[in-house]
This record gives structure tokens, C-alpha cells and sequence, in this order.
């Protein structure tokens, strides 16, 4: 199993309210698997990916990714795990404006503390990138710059990948083609989960889980 979540909670306090956006909360991906979170806005889809990938620790529960705990460690050493085990893919985008395409995944790698040109490489021209290698991320179509942001979250061959709400913002032709190259991430056995409204992503999932009010249903 590459992904275990098991019971995470996670409250907000705005003011003197409390928010519960976790109630309990479990998960599990096993390599090759694609889980669709589904929920309305404010399920709390965002904040399970933020604590699955060690992006927020939960107040309660604990994540495991590839036999790994990444909850309830300091922040340094969440960041050191999810850069070698976790891509991570959001609708807004992992790009950073002032380097190119190439440089955006260098970064990535030198991040795990690894340098590998040749997936780099690999990776741009599986993403039919290679002639965008050079060229800044404002001089990218949306759907250019979805798979750029892609290849960034596979940089390291991730044990885990989360995309939250990946093809929000793009057309039809462009969704279908960023869905594809996800499945075929799976294929090559990462665990993926995503979370998104959308009926092709539930379509081309294995498994969905709903979320409603911070629990799983």
C-alpha cells in the first residue's frame, strides 16, 4: 500500500468558531490505483491533499506514504519526505515564473537531492514539452502550462501522486489529454489520488470517495 491515511482530523479556529474540516478521515491508495475525491466546495478535498502530502499536518491521525510516516514531524522534515515521495499537482499551478520549463523540474529534483537530466528530458518529450524546455511559463498555453506543472510534480518519480482540481480551468480536449498522461503516471505504479468536480476525472478513476462536511462517505 503506498498510501495509508488513517482517522485524520483537522479544526480551524476563524474567530470563535471552530471549523472542522477533518472528522475522522481515512484513505488508502495502493500503487497503480486512481482515487477521485469528490465533494462540494467545502468538503474539505483541499485540505485532506494538503495533509496527505504533508503540505498541513492533521490534529489527529496519521499518514504513512510508501511505509514512511509524513504526519506529526517538523515542517523540514515533511518537506524532505514529500520531495522525494510526493508530486504534487494543483489547478493554480507549480510552476515559478522567473525560470524556464527545464529549470521548474531541475529545481524540483535539486530539491530530493537529485540530478537527473536524462528524466528531465525524458519527461518533457513524454509530455510533448521538449520545444517548450526553454521558454518561460508566461510564454505557455493553459493547457502547455498543465503539463509543464505535471512534469514538475513527476520530477522524482513520486511514490504518491495528488492533483487538486488539475483540470479546473482547462478546455475539454486539453482535460482529456492531462487525464491520459495521469493514468499513464498510474500505470507506471504511483498511487493517485484527485480531487475534483470533474465527470471525466470520476470517469477515468478506480475507486471515488465522497466527502461531505469533513467525513468520508
Amino acid at each position: 500500500m503506498i498510501l495509508r491515511a488513517e482517522e485524520l482530523y483537522r479544526f480551524y479556529r476563524s474567530g470563535d468558531e471552530e471549523i472542522r474540516a477533518l472528522r475522522g478521515v481515512g484513505l488508502e491508495a495502493d500503487a497503480g490505483e486512481v482515487v477521485l475525491v469528490s465533494g462540494p466546495s467545502g468538503s474539505g478535498k483541499s485540505t485532506l491533499l494538503a495533509c496527505l502530502g504533508g503540505l498541513d499536518d492533521p490534529d489527529g491521525g496519521i499518514v504513512r506514504v510508501d511505509g514512511h510516516r509524513i504526519s506529526h514531524r517538523p515542517e523540514a522534515e515533511r518537506a524532505a519526505l514529500r520531495a522525494r515521495l510526493v508530486g504534487v499537482l494543483s489547478q493554480s499551478g507549480n510552476l515559478i515564473e522567473h525560470l524556464t520549463v527545464a529549470a521548474n523540474v531541475d529545481l524540483a529534483q535539486l530539491l530530493a537531492g537529485r540530478r537527473d537530466r536524462g528524466l528531465r528530458d525524458e519527461l518533457l518529450a513524454g509530455l510533448g514539452l521538449s520545444a517548450k524546455a526553454r521558454a518561460w511559463p508566461s510564454e505557455l498555453s493553459g493547457g502547455e502550462s498543465a503539463r509543464a506543472g505535471l512534469a514538475v510534480a513527476l520530477a522524482n518519480r513520486p511514490a504518491l501522486l495528488l492533483a487538486d482540481e488539475p483540470t479546473g480551468e482547462l478546455d475539454r480536449h486539453t482535460e482529456g489529454t492531462v487525464l491520459r498522461l495521469i493514468r499513464e503516471r498510474a500505470s507506471e505504479r504511483t498511487a493517485v489520488v484527485i480531487a475534483s468536480h470533474s465527470p471525466a476525472a470520476r470517469r477515468m478513476a478506480d475507486r471515488v470517495v465522497e466527502l461531505k462536511d469533513g467525513r468520508a462517505t
